[in-house]
């Protein structure tokens, strides 16, 4: 935990941030989230709550 993150979701959205938390159905509290868009920031979100069943990979976040 307190790793910065890569998850892609379903629809093929794209979000970056630290993540602070996770349950058995992999829902995910992010901290200092931003959406991307080609893998460059369009929107900074601040604290966000990602539904797991939307959740298609996490991964090792390359930026800080």
């Amino acid at each position: 935990m307190d790793s910065n993150v890569l998850v892609e979701l379903k629809g093929g959205r794209e979000f970056r941030g630290t993540l602070k938390g996770y349950d058995i159905h992999m829902n995910l509290v992010m901290e200092a989230a931003e959406e991307l868009q080609n893998g460059e920031s369009v929107r900074k979100l601040g604290h966000v709550v990602v539904r797991g069943d939307n959740v298609v990979l996490i991964s090792p976040s390359l930026e800080d």
